[in-house]
């Protein structure tokens, strides 16, 4: 039984287990129909919205209440309509945004 367990231990150890990432995360809430990385689809690149907010403490959390509660204005007359994403995956997804160069 020792040793069964240990055989476990050591393959769940062993298994590849990739966090989420933001890309992957953007990619499985459809984000990626209306946004890309570097060019402008309906809504802006995605390195434009990083550009935009580079040297923005504060926009993480802009960012999360825009895509809450969705928004119209700052990149055109199209609106982001609200979307449903959790905290969490939310949060790695704006880091991955807020990361591009």
């Amino acid at each position: 039984m020792k040793v069964l367990f240990a055989v476990l231990l050591a393959a769940i150890a062993s298994s590849t287990y990739a966090a989420p990432n933001g890309q992957a995360l953007a990619a499985k809430y459809n984000c990626m129909g209306c946004h890309q990385v570097a060019t402008k689809i309906v809504g802006p690149a995605y390195k434009e919205v990083a550009d935009k907010y580079r040297n923005d403490k504060t926009a993480a959390n802009k960012l999360a209440e825009k895509v809450k509660k969705g928004s119209v204005g700052v990149w055109g007359q199209i609106p982001m309509p609200a979307q449903q994403i959790g905290d969490a995956d939310l949060k790695l997804i704006l880091e991955w945004v807020l990361s591009q160069k």
